[in-house]
């Protein structure tokens, strides 16, 4: 009686598809970047549409463009037939996902693109199908079976299709140079959201500063430390811009005759530590923890001078860490 390994069946159909996206890395040309120009060069939505398992990875493909900022959506190929053809314009543009190109439902849609004149970029394995030459742009799928040889239900061919959906929604993303906190706008929810969000936002303002003149005498910036009890001090130069901070640590080095002394003489001159208004939560995170040294207040500064305060306290309720 043959013994049924799970672990070596998982590992089969892993390799299987792994071997099937190396080829299909290897077979990327012209088409590809041909793809992208479309993409790009749409002035209106990007419309993902398939039938069955290709359907649910389109719908997937919508999500990621829409995600990074192109205007995307999943338009069914059966109810287009019945009305929802009205919601895709001449400045779109359709990507059909089809692993044979003959599916029956994606008539109409191919149809109503060859009559308006928008650009359709398919994701098949057959060129020569009904999709495949309906197609401005054709990406081949790789010619590789499907783990499920015996009944081929669609396995490979999906990983296939969800491979290359990503990697234009990458190439897409990087040509419009999108960036992270672009990406935040899309994402304000949950952790993702919390690492995007900026210093600035997360920041408290001006009024709760605690900042005193290079030259106030120590008296009064014992008073600033107390009543903002951040447990800093930032000092100003004479154009407002921070010169150095006051710590505890500060104070004690400076116990003799603190009194007596200026801010400007007790004062960690130049303060290594600083975020900009712009920089991501996660990039401040990463900075107070840095052990050179760790700390749990950064100033946020503005072409050199601060315009804000920002605690790990404030990071942690973000939802940051």
């Amino acid at each position: 009686m043959t013994t049924f390994d799970a672990i070596a069946v998982g590992r089969r159909v892993l390799t299987q598809e792994a071997d099937a996206l190396a080829l299909q890395a290897a077979a990327l040309g012209p088409a590809f970047t041909e793809a992208v120009d479309r993409l790009y060069a749409a002035k209106g939505r990007i419309i993902c549409t398939g039938m069955g398992k290709s359907g649910h990875v389109a719908r997937k493909l919508a999500a990621t463009f829409a995600s990074t900022g192109a205007p995307a959506f999943f338009v069914h190929p059966a109810e287009a037939s019945h009305g929802d053809l009205g919601m895709v314009t001449g400045d779109d543009v359709i990507v059909g996902l089809s692993k044979s190109g003959e599916a029956r439902e994606l008539a109409d849609i191919l149809a109503y693109a060859a009559r308006f004149s928008i650009p359709l970029i398919a994701l098949t394995a057959r060129p020569d199908s009904a999709l495949g030459r309906a197609a401005d742009v054709v990406l081949q799928l790789a010619d590789a079976t499907e783990a499920t040889a015996e009944v081929n239900a669609p396995t490979t061919s999906t990983t296939l299709q969800i491979a290359l959906g990503d990697a234009l929604a990458v190439a897409l993303l990087e040509r419009r140079g999108f960036k992270p906190t672009d990406f935040h706008v899309f994402h304000p929810g949950g952790k993702l959201g919390a690492m995007l969000r900026t210093a600035g936002s997360l920041m408290h303002g001006a009024e709760e500063l605690p900042l005193v003149a290079r030259a106030a005498p120590m008296r009064e910036a014992l008073l600033v430390m107390t009543e903002k009890r951040w447990g800093i001090v930032g000092v100003t130069d004479d154009d407002g811009a921070l010169c150095g901070v006051i710590t505890d640590g500060d104070l004690r080095r400076h116990i003799d005759g603190l009194l007596d002394r200026s801010a400007g003489e007790v004062m960690t001159p130049g303060p290594r530590k600083t975020v900009a208004p712009d920089a991501l939560a996660a990039e401040a995170l990463a900075l107070m923890s840095d052990p050179a040294p760790a700390v749990t207040v950064l100033f946020v500064v503005e072409a050199g001078k601060p315009v804000g305060i920002l605690h790990v306290h404030d990071l942690l309720r973000a939802g940051v860490m």
